[in-house]
């Protein structure tokens, strides 16, 4: 089958030709699936998108029209795309749901002990010839407590890390895990555990409900000088609230590898550029800000698994299979 993947970089052209063992037609663009680049899919029966392509419902029709009958997201989120609109005109829409939960819950952790032990700037001193260690104190994990909100598989994950550092770990979830209450977790309202923690990490999908989960209100409840950090979707944070609440100092630490807006900026070498983005600018002007470009899923394991999986939806549905991974309209 000819397959059309779109925002792609070296290293998923690398997982995915080595990974194609059932001899697909694999062409690969750079650009962002949009309105200006959706003609290039017609030919092509599947396609291959992540996480900033735009796949709305024009799009899909446009998709339909040229004879596209199969969306692979090759990452587990699916809010940039319109289920309903699929569903409509015949076209499936599958996905990795797992593909590597360790990943992208070591790297919330790594946002954790750099912010907190402030090894990057540590790094870019000794560097400079300046060994000082004043300004770089911390404070110890052991002994403080963690919310998660969200314990799926990366909220899980990361749960269990947390532990092992001996914390005190309070989640939120709709849905409680059995396993992780076993191993000591107390799950908790919401509100309730962004009063008790020290630092809070978003591992929540993004929906109609947690769109700005954290906003004005949100963060008046966490304690003053707690950490934050959304290794999940952009969407999850407003933005405009949290540069308030940095400002005020009601937010001690703020550590991203996700933004609202990241589709006109991550994935892109813009260090020749002016970048107009006045919000990410700010951000980035804070000393106790970290962003990371949406890199938490980038292993050699997870591109392994995102390859493989992908394939094997997208070789399921030209056999007639059933589709394990397809994403459903609720």
């Amino acid at each position: 089958m000819k397959i059309a993947f779109f925002s792609t970089k070296s290293y998923d052209r690398e997982s995915f030709e080595k990974n194609n063992k059932q001899d697909h037609q694999l062409d690969f663009y750079e650009a962002q699936l949009n309105d200006q680049t959706v003609n290039l899919t017609q030919g092509y029966k599947a396609i291959c998108v992540f996480v900033n392509d735009q796949v709305d419902a024009g799009i899909i029709e446009k998709l339909h029209q040229n004879g596209v009958q199969i969306i692979a997201l090759r990452c587990a989120g699916f809010n940039n795309v319109n289920l309903q609109a699929a569903a409509a005109v015949g076209i499936k829409v599958v996905r990795v749901p797992a593909y590597s939960p360790m990943a992208v819950a070591e790297h919330a952790v790594a946002l954790i002990m750099t912010l907190n032990r402030k090894t990057h700037k540590a790094y870019n001193r000794v560097r400079e010839g300046n060994f000082a260690a004043d300004r770089l104190t911390g404070f110890n994990l052991f002994g403080k407590t963690v919310g998660v909100i969200g314990t799926g598989k990366i909220g899980e994950a990361f749960c269990q890390i947390m532990l092992g550092f001996g914390c005190k770990v309070v989640a939120f979830d709709i849905y409680e895990n059995k396993k992780l209450i076993k191993q000591g977790i107390e799950y908790l309202p919401f509100e309730e555990v962004l009063q008790q923690s020290e630092i809070v990490s978003l591992h929540c999908p993004l929906n109609d409900h947690t769109h700005h989960i954290m906003n004005k209100t949100t963060f008046s409840k966490m304690k003053k000088g707690a950490m934050l950090i959304n290794t999940s979707r952009g969407g999850l944070v407003d933005t405009k609230a949290v540069i308030k609440a940095l400002k005020k100092g009601r937010l001690g630490y703020l550590g991203i590898d996700v933004y609202e807006e990241e589709e006109h900026i991550f994935f892109q070498d813009l260090s020749e550029k002016i970048i107009t983005d006045d919000q990410i600018m700010r951000l980035m002007a804070f000393p106790n800000v970290l962003v990371t470009a949406h890199q938490g899923f980038l292993t050699n394991e997870a591109l392994e698994n995102i390859a493989s999986v992908t394939i094997e939806n997208i070789t399921s549905f030209e056999n007639g299979a059933e589709l394990e991974n397809e994403i459903s309209v609720s």
